[in-house]
């Protein structure tokens, strides 16, 4: 009893002596040597820490990041231009092609033929128009010399009638002189005849008044004549006059015909330019049986087969350009990280796939949040709206240089940081 009454004592006279600081035992000098020293530690530790953490809050302040981001670019889409018969494909899907590579070569048979045909028009064409074209200055000439020509005619012409009317006027005289001697023979046969009956006159005398009168009445015939063919000639001459005066209003009309022939030429030339316009159709649309890669890049989606039939606008496949220069980082940043980001900051893009950093910098901030440009926008305009933390679309660019390995695919995802400060 007494020996453990001593062992139950002698920790409690221990503790006294540690918290009273009197006490004596092997403890009490390294309790007093190690308070100082762990204060000490726990002031350095503490300077660190804070040492430290300035720097690393001031280095990440200046940063925006988001893990909503992904690499984005063009996707350009080969289709046929012209419709055709498919005779080879010499490509297929992930194969890299460099722009100007043939990937499809459709039967061009038929545009051979459809270019033959526009040249041989084409020819046809020019060689009308050259023609059209000659004949302008050459009617100009020959309008010229018919108006001349016509005029002259129309003068002669009218000098013409009036010979003629002169020469019937003429006729008529003698014609009316000859008849009125006429006249006068027969009443001179008339009145010789009884005389010479009775013998009152010599028989010679009344023979010649006879003879007189046969020849007066074979004159009055003559004059007639005469006058019938002055009237005939009068009546030709008028008919030249008519028809001088026809040439005459013919030629005055060459103005017009030349108008006409230049209007004849132009239409040629116009009809050339169709024909022009067809040939280099024709020649455009041979070129266009053979389908060759837009730009450089990875082949994808490839639809077409050989011996298919394809019609214009039907899309065979499409090409993925890797150049760093046609791929780019769309982040979605949110509205509250935007305070400070600007166009032209330098951007830090760690890529998931291949644990890389690239280089960039922001190109442009959209002009909507990711929400707006989405097929069905979010109506807040309830009584329900809860105020959420929208995105903004981001374009950032790769630096020139950064993907020489044509490593980066559009789709992939990335983690963009911003240097905002």
């Amino acid at each position: 009893m007494a020996n453990t009454a001593k062992e139950t004592l002698e920790p409690v006279k221990l503790d006294d002596a540690k918290s009273s600081g009197t006490g004596v035992g092997p403890n009490r000098a390294p309790v007093r040597r190690g308070k100082p020293a762990m204060k000490i530690l726990l002031v350095v530790l503490a300077l660190a820490i804070i040492a430290i953490s300035v720097p690393l809050y001031r280095y990440y302040i200046a940063w925006e990041s988001t893990d909503d981001a992904q690499i984005d670019g063009y996707v350009y889409p080969v289709s046929s231009r012209v419709s055709g018969y498919v005779t080879r494909v010499t490509v297929d899907d992930n194969q890299y092609v460099e722009a100007g590579t043939v990937l499809v070569q459709l039967d061009p048979k038929d545009y051979e033929v459809a270019l033959t045909n526009a040249k041989a028009t084409l020819a046809n064409d020019q060689a009308s128009a050259a023609a059209l074209l000659t004949n302008v200055p050459i009617t100009s000439v020959n309008t010229l010399s018919q108006l001349s020509s016509a005029q002259a005619d129309l003068e002669n012409a009218k000098a013409g009638l009036v010979a003629a009317e002169r020469q019937f006027d003429a006729a008529q005289a003698t014609l009316r002189q000859a008849e009125a001697n006429d006249l006068k023979g027969q009443d001179d046969v008339n009145r010789y005849k009884p005389l010479a009956a009775k013998d009152e006159i010599p028989q010679q005398r009344y023979a010649q008044a006879v003879d007189s009168q046969k020849a007066t009445a074979a004159a009055v015939e003559a004059a007639r004549a005469s006058a019938a063919a002055a009237e005939q000639a009068v009546t030709q001459a008028r008919t030249r006059v008519a028809q001088a005066q026809a040439q005459l209003q013919y030629a005055e009309t060459g103005p017009q015909q030349i108008s006409v022939q230049r209007s004849r030429a132009q239409a040629a030339e116009a009809e050339t330019q169709r024909a022009t316009a067809a040939f280099e159709q024709a020649q455009l649309n041979l070129q266009y049986a053979t389908i060759v890669a837009p730009v450089s890049g990875i082949v994808g989606q490839r639809s077409v087969q050989p011996g298919q039939n394809v019609s214009a606008g039907q899309q065979l496949m499409t090409v993925v350009p890797l150049d760093s220069q046609n791929i780019w980082v769309t982040g979605n940043f949110k509205e509250t990280q935007l305070k400070y980001m600007r166009p032209g900051q330098p951007v830090k893009i760690s890529v998931d796939t291949y644990g890389r950093t690239y280089d960039g910098h922001v190109l442009n901030i959209a002009g909507a949040s990711g929400a707006r440009y989405s097929l069905l926008p979010p109506e807040n305009a309830t009584g329900n709206y809860v105020k959420v933390v929208q995105r903004i679309p981001v374009k950032i660019l790769f630096e020139k240089g950064q993907d020489p390995e044509h490593l980066l695919r559009p789709g992939m995802s990335v983690e963009p940081n911003v240097k905002v400060k």
